[in-house]
């Protein structure tokens, strides 16, 4: 890997103990700093429970959580939606990592799945619904490097780099 990342990158995760343990598995002896603005969404109540628990629990919402993931929020306290919370904070990160891109020679995001939707919408300037569509049909892999290059002041996708299994 380091022949992509360069010297001295800038390893950002997530506040999430699985972000920051593949960090340090993936980019041993590199420093990195976690971020809220890279968590995944928060699922409220429903923190912890599998999609069956969450249908049985919550049945009322399951219709809503297939057919408008996007906008679904989570029942109970503290649940957002992908296009309300997790957006914000991925654009709240987007503005640090402008000028972070500019004096370091790489930048490293390490997140999760809905986080990943949100700051591919921002970094690609496409629609989050759009993701989560492609999302549906291909789901997306537990790991991959996504890179993108900064040129003036628009991201432009590089690579896409996806285990074989």
């Amino acid at each position: 890997m380091p022949e992509l990342l360069g010297p001295a990158p800038a390893v950002r995760t997530s506040h999430y103990r699985r972000a920051r343990d593949t960090a340090a598995a993936a980019l041993p002896g590199l420093p990195s700093e976690a971020t809220a603005a890279l968590n995944e969404q928060h699922y409220g109540d429903a923190t912890y429970m599998t999609k069956r628990e969450l249908f049985t629990t919550y049945p009322d919402g399951a219709d809503d959580r297939r057919l408008r993931k996007h906008l679904w929020v989570p029942p109970g306290d503290g649940g957002e939606s992908l296009a309300g919370g997790v957006l914000h904070r991925a654009n709240t990160f987007l503005t640090t990592l402008r000028p972070l891109a500019t004096t370091a020679a790489a930048v490293v995001a390490i997140t999760h799945h809905t986080a990943i939707l949100a700051l591919r919408a921002l970094l690609e300037e496409r629609p989050v619904t759009e993701l989560v569509d492609e999302a549906r049909h291909r789901k997306t892999p537990n790991a991959a490097i996504l890179l993108y290059h900064l040129h003036g002041d628009r991201f432009e996708p590089a690579c896409v780099t996806e285990p074989d299994c």
